[in-house]
């Protein structure tokens, strides 16, 4: 046993608990606040501690259990599987545990209870539960606390029966010594356990008892003590197979043994024996047992009743309560004598009470007793003063024990002896302080996750809200757990409900009486009289009401105003967690549902998806919606805040409309109660997508009303009930027609449909080979980016060719059984994450690596990795480089395989990247497989590019228009991926779920992004509530302003892909050319304060865009046209298939064009393959342009070949000639970009290949005129300007504020709805910006009260936030970007957050500091140009950028490489200081931490990877 020490009677019992249980059931007052046992069984669990009677001498279970969350379900399960549970619990557990304790007290189960409050225990918990027949033991001390768990757990095992253990927590013991093995050897009956732990209950009730009996055997062998002072009874040899105990220095006497038999042993002796239920006798016989064998091997006594005091005294105190140490201390000085207990038996009672005894006062710590008579006094009297015990019998005193001080127990105790003393002594006298402290106990408190769904509530119904079991209420005397209980809520909206009627009869009587001064009030009175009942009237007229009784000032008056709450009629809600969805708890349900009153109730269930699956099933809560529905008469509605907000706000409404009981069911998982949100909407959006959480709303009279009783509102599951419809109905055809069908059409399902699948495609694949004569090859792949996919089609095409029969598959669709059947066996692996396999490669690995039966001996195989050598540059993380191949290689050795060849190892960093390793890996293969010198082999056909695939296209037609219709998938080909992007939209995947639609044999949940084109930004507030309409109808209800000043649409299905194209089209919008290797959307600086200046740089904006639009009239055909190829197009005009600029490939890459007006750089002019600085001309008006070309941010991790790149200035362009300086840049790119890769494809790249001067003349040349000498202008900022502006015309424009572009409602900020009501009534013009805000443009000043009112409604004026987050940016990222390797959008406001402190204390709150984050080095959130960047590596973690110019003309540079955001905390924090305390005049962070030597600048895109702060380890030796 490991030698330590103990501090607390918590930790004694945790570390008992665990080693004599296979599980311990761990409860905690919630998931993130640690118990008083926890904290030790989480050490000890960490540290892989064995148990003592743990099965197979393993490591026990621990299952953390909210307090509120019926915590002995939990038990049920693993008992009736023969496992030893424990419970460590506070004493609150155990009242509404009563139904429980009585199914469990025939199995060896022991609950360890903390009586609380701890300061001041009450027991009346304990008397409760006394009548259940549990085995009660009490300990008063850590070192009592140690033993009693130990006999505890002897007990339970050596009965059969559940034993609750108790006691006092005390912070006044001293430490103990860890438990003693020898003593745990003794007391723990091994073989008792081994025999219980064999056996299984065959049950699955909760509400029936078992059957089970504990049983005991009748033996005519004693229990003898040996002479050597140990106990026979209760030694247990330490294996069952050699009958060797160890001693408590670890080794075994086999003498020593072979003299103390073992009660478990007795089944050899040749006595007979036969069973019978155990009973009191049996159990005091143990236990007396146990305490001898305790007091033999510490020495320390221990009795079922402990009497202190001589043995002729006439009085006696019977002491049950904390502080029984106090008065036996005060006994032992003193005169007196004591009594405490452990075991309850009343008939050994009378055996140790001394004849000289005549009075008894039996003190009872009760703090809530519900008799007279103290339920410890009526048990004494019983047991004293019934049958033959009644004749000289003592007399019997109850007194309630209070709160006692350790300089207070000899005064209190001589009072109770003086009562005593008394003829008649008096009854029910209290002893001690009467107040609890108030410290005590643990403070329930709502879980700040689910303060979401309190918000909606509160918005909702303002005033009108009543919460009955409010936390926050002050209930006077009753416990915060009883107001929390439905019961409770319920009993006080009956009250409330009764006393808003007889307010409206006390307004009814005063509204025909003269008791106000004026007759005013009485007839608002009479007003909201005839409309009390209705929620929107009576409210109306509530303000006019309470002024009007305010002036009157009658005592009438002020008697109505102390009600006044009850004018309106309230909303009434009960909110409760998923506790009440367990048995025990749905009384108070069943109550308000059954009772018809008008009553809401809100239950949030926090169970996490993920956990759904390992569920106990014993646990398994009700369903209380369909609970409530069985009912008929009751609103039901099932929602999830984090996936619809909408449908919430809809269901809470409806349920507050719905005369009769409401219940609305709220999803809302979690781990732990501070999880982040982020979390929470991961677990959310996997629930509600596979259907496990299904969003309804449900209206009994629904029909009568005109609409439908039932709505199913989960968008995926309804569409995928129709296809099951669809589908049910075509099979039940089939069924009818051909009945032994019906077996097989009903049985696969979930994961057997995915072992079909595999099998399958197997077998037939094999079918397919048999007529093949060389040796089989199976090559299995895992591969995140496509690389390692593509290569192992190579090599199947290879093999095949050189007469192989090859087989290529995934690894997840391999079926892993036929792995050592296989004869060559191939597997290319690429790298994931922190040295991870690829998602598709996961479970494959994971079943190879735990197999314990796998033989590969008659195996060949070989591995090929692929990886980045410089991806992990520091020296610890070097492990990382492609460790999936290697562990794969490294396992299948292991498991016999012999090798074909060695493990080939590809890193991009070679001259070829993965090419130049795998070139010199496959010969060997061909070589191993006798196939290396094969004739006549054909050649390849090149693999088909993104050019082939344009050229291909028909003008960007594709199959475009036939995979739209084709609905046997949400996908479409991978040639129309591509080629849809050039219509404005990519096909993306929810990368939230992907793994768990995967586990369910699910395609990818397959959705849409669907980007505008929107030159300058520039939308009408019809168009901006036409593009909410389309977010609701067709989108995931959100949108993003992105980066390039255009709305972008998220979640649309295939379905719904065309009717979202034509709605755009309606809205005189378009989305061609908005993505793809064209020009995209041309930008515009936004400038509010300066609108005519701004309105001639958005014509040329226009004018640019318009120029250079694709001439393929395939945008039309395929999105304009309904079903009968008729045209709906409203907006532009359809040309013939002719492109005069673009040609029939279009560009080598994206073509983007920006507009900056001085002294404002919030477009990032720099960053674009075409920037335009608008310069003014002497008339105050536009008169031309700075021309700037190769900007551009895509980079590829680690491959310095490619690069961000700032633009060079060509020079000046006036403005009627800007659009054809345009189309030459373009076209210059468009001929002499490069075409065979894509990664060096970029203008930027031409640029540098040709030099700045060469490409120059090449654009004069088109143009055939030159480019005149750049014009002088200056940048401020690159940020937004927010608040209230007014432009020279006079009217006003506001700038909002939103984070990071996405435009949504949520609990806290109902965002989308706020501006949708101002689009309503707003005259000018919404301007989105190119840092993702949004300008309210040209607001009359006659408008601008109403507009500022509109605004405060919604919390939209609120600019109120550090400079640092309102100049901060990041991408979408996860969960929809495909090429996303960390999250940003989601985790970026979080960092900020984490980082805000830290300015506050630096005092550089509103210091304006550039930060933007991206989830990959594509750039969309142009971070090479922020003073401080985070571009994703991995999941959660970052190479960190440092030193970009604040006006956006500097590149940044690497300071450190795949940090996550502890290191980011680590190095920001102490920079910030660092830069607050000692910054020059006007010196901007990017500057600061070049000046200081923190990063060097970076002159040029091509130096970017030069000098940075972290080299690779490999370099720096």
């Amino acid at each position: 046993m490991v030698v330590g020490s103990v501090k607390t009677p918590e930790e004694a019992v945790a570390r008992i608990a665990y080693l004599s249980s296979d599980v311990v059931i761990s409860v905690q007052p919630s998931l993130s606040n640690a118990s008083a046992f926890s904290a030790k069984l989480e050490e000890l669990l960490s540290s892989g501690v064995k148990g003592v009677l743990t099965a197979s001498n393993g490591v026990p279970e621990i299952q953390t259990v909210r307090q509120n969350a019926d915590p002995l379900l939990s038990a049920f399960q693993p008992m009736r599987s023969g496992k030893l549970v424990s419970v460590t619990a506070t004493s609150s557990i155990l009242l509404p545990s009563i139904p429980h304790l009585y199914k469990i007290i025939n199995y060896p189960v022991v609950i360890h209870v903390s009586l609380q409050p701890s300061e001041f225990p009450d027991y009346s918990e304990i008397t409760s539960i006394r009548q259940t027949g549990l085995i009660l033991l009490q300990s008063e001390s850590t070192q009592e606390a140690q033993d009693m768990t130990i006999a505890a757990h002897g007990l339970a095992v050596k009965t059969g029966k559940a034993v609750v253990h108790f006691f006092a927590s005390s912070s006044d013991d001293s430490e103990i010594s860890n438990e003693d093995a020898l003593l745990l050897g003794r007391a723990l009956d091994r073989a008792a356990a081994r025999t219980y732990q064999s056996g299984k209950i065959a049950s699955t009730s909760l509400y029936a008892d078992d059957g089970v009996v504990a049983q005991t055997s009748n033996s005519a062998a004693s229990v003898a003590v040996g002479t050597n002072g140990h106990t026979s009874g209760l030694v247990t040899p330490a294996s069952e197979a050699s009958g060797i105990e160890p001693s408590s220095n670890g080794t075994s006497t086999a003498d020593e043994n072979s003299t103390r038999p073992s009660l478990t042993s007795i089944s050899s002796l040749h006595d007979a024996i036969e069973s019978r239920p155990i009973s009191s006798d049996d159990i005091y016989k143990h236990s007396s047992t146990i305490f001898e064998v305790i007091k033999q091997v510490t020495g320390r006594s221990y009795s079922v009743f402990e009497y202190t005091g001589p043995r002729n005294a006439d009085v006696a105190l019977f002491v049950f309560g904390s502080t029984t140490g106090l008065f036996r201390s005060t006994i032992t000085r003193t005169a007196g004598d004591d009594y405490s207990r452990r075991p309850w038996f009343g008939a050994k009672l009378a055996e140790i009470v001394p004849n000289s005894i005549s009075k008894i006062a039996v003190l009872e710590q009760i703090m809530n007793k519900t008799t007279k008579w103290g339920p410890l006094f009526l048990d004494l009297l019983t047991c004293l003063r019934t049958g033959a015990a009644v004749k000289g019998a003592p007399v019997v005193i109850g007194r309630q024990l209070g709160f006692i001080t350790p300089d207070t127990p000899r005064q209190a105790m001589r009072g109770v002896v003086q009562n005593l003393k008394f003829r008649s002594p008096v009854q029910n006298l209290s002893v001690g302080l009467e107040d609890v402290p108030t410290n005590a106990g643990h403070k329930i408190s709502q879980p700040a996750v689910e303060a979401a769904y309190m918000k909606i509530l509160d918005q909702l119904f303002g005033k009108r809200l009543h919460i009955a079991n409010s936390l926050d209420k002050s209930n006077a005397g009753i416990s915060p757990t009883i107001t929390a209980s439905p019961e409770y809520g319920y009993g006080s909206l009956l009250a409330r409900m009764e006393r808003r009627q007889a307010f409206i009869e006390k307004v009814e009587k005063l509204a025909k009486s003269n008791d106000f001064t004026t007759r005013i009030p009485a007839e608002w009175l009479s007003r909201w009289l005839i409309v009390a009942d209705d929620e929107a009237k009576s409210a109306a007229l509530v303000p006019g009401i309470i002024m009007r009784l305010s002036v009157d000032g009658s005592p009438a008056a002020y008697d109505l105003l102390s009600d006044k709450a009850l004018f309106y009629k309230e909303s009434h809600w009960l909110i409760g967690s998923d506790a009440w969805s367990y048995d025990l708890g749905n009384s108070g349900v069943h109550h308000v549902i059954a009772s018809g009153k008008n009553i809401n109730m809100l239950v949030i269930d926090s169970q996490p998806y993920s956990e759904h699956a390992v569920a106990n099933a014993s646990r398994r809560k009700k369903d209380v919606g369909l609970y409530a529905m069985n009912f008929g008469n009751a609103f039901v509605a099932s929602v999830a805040v984090y996936s619809s907000y909408t449908q919430v706000l809809h269901a809470m409404l409806e349920a507050d409309k719905f005369d009769g009981p409401s219940v609305v069911v709220a999803y809302l998982p979690y781990n732990k109660e501070d999880d982040s949100p982020l979390t929470v909407l991961q677990e959310t959006k996997k629930a509600v997508d596979i259907g496990y959480w299904p969003l309804y709303r449900w209206n009994p009279r629904g029909e009568e009303e005109g609409e439908k009783n039932f709505s199913l509102d989960s968008e995926r599951l309804k569409q995928e009930l129709q296809e099951f419809l669809k589908r049910e109905n075509h099979l039940s055809q089939l069924v009818k027609r051909n009945p032994q069908f019906a077996a097989n059409l009903s049985g696969s399902y979930g994961t057997e449909v995915r072992q079909q699948q595999k099998r399958k495609a197997k077998d037939a694949f094999n079918k397919l080979l048999e007529g093949l004569s060389g040796p089989p090859l199976t090559i299995l792949f895992a591969s995140d980016g496509g690389n390692a996919e593509g290569l192992a089609q190579r090599l199947g095409r290879r093999g095949k060719a050189r007469g192989l029969k090859t087989l290529v598959l995934a690894m997840e669709d391999y079926p892993i059984e036929d792995l050592s059947t296989e004869e060559n066996l191939v597997l290319i692996t690429s790298t994931a994450g922190q040295g991870e396999f690829p998602q598709n490669g996961r479970n494959f690995w994971e079943t190879v690596k735990n197999s314990t039966d796998l033989d590969l001996a008659t195996v060949n195989y070989t591995v090929f990795a692929l990886g980045d050598s410089h991806y992990w540059p520091r020296k610890e993380d070097k492990h990382y480089y492609n460790k999936p191949g290697k562990d794969l290689d490294k396992r299948l050795a292991d498991l016999g395989g012999k090798k074909l060849a060695n493990t080939g190892l590809g890193d991009d960093q070679d001259p070829d990247g993965y090419q130049t390793a795998y070139s010199e890996w496959e010969p060997k293969l061909w070589k191993a497989l006798g196939v290396d010198n094969v004739d006549g082999l054909p050649d390849e056909p090149p693999p088909i590019t993104n050019e082939d695939i344009k050229i291909a296209s028909n003008f960007l037609r594709g199959t475009i228009a036939e995979g739209l219709k084709d609905e046997s998938t949400g996908a479409i080909s991978a040639s129309d991926q591509q080629l849809t992007k050039f219509h404005g939209t990519y096909m993306q995947d929810d990368r939230d779920l992907r793994d768990e639609r995967k586990a369910q044999g699910l395609e990818p949940s397959y959705s849409f992004m669907i980007r505008c084109r929107l030159a300058s930004g520039v939308a009408t507030p019809e168009q901006w509530i036409k593009m909410d309409d389309i977010s609701n109808e067709f989108g995931n209800r959100t949108m993003k302003l992105t980066t390039r000043q255009t709305f972008q649409f998220h979640g649309v299905i295939k379905r719904k892909l065309k009717s979202t194209m034509q709605a755009i089209n309606k809205a005189l919008m378009t989305t061609i050319a908005a993505c793809g290797d064209v020009n995209r959307n041309v930008m515009c600086s936004s400038l509010p304060q300066h609108s005519a200046f701004h309105a001639q740089a958005h014509e040329a904006a226009i004018l640019i865009s318009n120029h250079l639009l694709p001439s393929t009239t395939a945008y039309h055909e395929i999105w304009l046209t309904d079903d009968d190829d008729k045209k709906v197009q409203v907006a532009g005009d359809a040309v013939v298939d002719h492109e005069p600029l673009y040609g029939p490939t279009y560009l080598p890459r994206k073509f983007k064009i920006t507009i900056a007006i001085p002294p404002h750089n919030d477009t990032d002019v720099y960053a674009h393959d075409i920037g335009l600085i608008a310069i003014k001309g002497e008339d105050g008006k536009l008169s031309g342009f700075n021309v700037l070309a190769g900007g551009g941010m895509g980079v590829t991790h680690n491959n310095k070949k490619t690069y961000p790149r700032t633009g060079s200035m060509l020079g000046y362009a006036p403005l009627d000639k800007i659009r054809f300086v345009c189309e030459k840049i373009m076209l210059v790119q468009r001929d002499n970009g490069d075409r065979k890769n894509r990664k060096h494809a970029r203008l930027k790249y031409t640029i540098d290949d040709m030099g700045v001067e060469v490409f120059k003349s090449k654009v004069e040349d088109l143009l055939t005129w030159k480019l005149e000498k750049s014009r002088p202008f200056k940048f401020d900022s690159n940020i937004d300007t927010f608040g209230w502006q007014k432009d020279e015309n006079g009217r006003n424009h506001f700038t909002f504020f939103i984070e990071n572009g996405r435009i949504e409602d949520t609990p806290e900020f109902p965002m989308k709805t706020g501006l949708r009501e101002i689009a309503k009534v707003h005259k000018g013009e919404f301007r989105l910006t190119g840092n993702q805000h949004l300008i309210l443009s040209g607001v009359e000043d006659a408008d601008l009260e109403n507009m500022r009112d509109l605004m405060a409604k919604h919390k939209l004026d609120n600019i109120q936030f550090s400079g640092l987050r309102l100049s901060s940016s990041a991408c979408v990222a996860f969960p929809t970007c495909g090429l996303a390797m960390a999250e940003s959008e989601r985790y970026l406001p979080v960092l900020i957050s984490k980082l805000e402190g830290i300015l506050e204390e630096s005092g550089l709150h509103h210091d304006s500091i550039v930060m933007r984050m991206t989830g990959c080095p594509n750039g969309c959130a142009r971070p090479w140009l922020a003073e401080v960047a985070f571009v994703g590596k991995a999941y959660g973690a970052y190479n960190m950028y440092l030193g970009g110019g604040y006006h956006g003309q500097r590149l940044n540079k690497l300071y450190r490489s795949s940090i996550k955001e502890e290191e980011i905390l680590e190095i920001l924090k102490p920079l910030f200081k660092r830069y607050a305390l000692e910054r020059q005049d006007g010196e901007r962070f990017g500057d600061f931490c070049i000046r200081i030597g923190m990063i060097k600048p970076t002159t040029e895109g091509k130096t970017f990877h030069d000098d940075v702060a972290e080299e690779d380890a490999e370099d720096e030796e």
